[in-house]
């Protein structure tokens, strides 16, 4: 059975993104390109979003993979590194289930639009043939999901940045959902990588 995991990046205070959705306050590091390069599954992969994160995403990611050996960071696009083009490949060439009910159509290579989270539905895509299902951002998604209970694993890399105010990446639980600490792993930028997994 395939896993759903939401990989996020959260600010020292908790926060996924600004109020305005901004993330250029995510600190860089190749260490953490280098891991997410070496993790990237081969066919079969299947990306989750939200709206505003598949808006995101498919502004960014179509556009920055050509001849070059490297692609440019969404938060830095002054950098560039050759991990950050093995996950653009990755992300281009993945099968993106769009959960939306304002957008009419996607048209990005190997979209899907659903209009409505169905728990039932995603019971039955966890079954499909193939990789770990991801979700980045999309905090709309990652808390209905939640609710039901469907996410596997929390990804979190938690910045070392005090935003103050922000959008909180989980909202709407009727109670808590108790998580088991998988790896907490530090790196030299200050970033940590929190693994959860709810509490069985």
């Amino acid at each position: 059975m395939r896993r759903i995991v939401a990989f996020d990046r959260l600010s020292a205070d908790g926060y996924f993104s600004t109020p305005d959705g901004g993330l250029s306050w995510a600190v860089p590091d190749v260490d953490l390109d280098r891991l997410a390069a070496d993790a990237t599954p081969g066919p079969e992969n299947t990306i989750l979003f939200g709206r505003r994160t598949y808006d995101m995403f498919e502004s960014f990611w179509p556009h920055v993979v050509d001849d070059s050996p490297t692609a440019p960071d969404p938060h830095a696009p002054h950098r560039r590194t050759p991990e950050l083009r093995a996950m653009a490949v990755w992300i281009n060439e993945a099968t993106k289930i769009v959960f939306s009910r304002t957008r009419r159509d996607v048209t990005w290579r190997g979209s899907r639009l659903v209009h409505d989270v169905d728990p039932d539905a995603v019971r039955a895509m966890k079954q499909e043939p193939g990789h770990d299902m991801m979700i980045f951002g999309s905090g709309s998604i990652v808390s209905a999901l939640t609710a039901h209970g469907l996410v596997d694993e929390y990804q979190f890399v938690v910045g070392p940045v005090i935003l103050g105010d922000g959008r909180s990446l989980v909202n709407g639980l009727a109670s808590p959902t108790r998580l088991e600490l998988l790896e907490a792993r530090p790196y030299s930028s200050g970033n940590v990588m929190l693994r959860y997994a709810p509490a069985r």
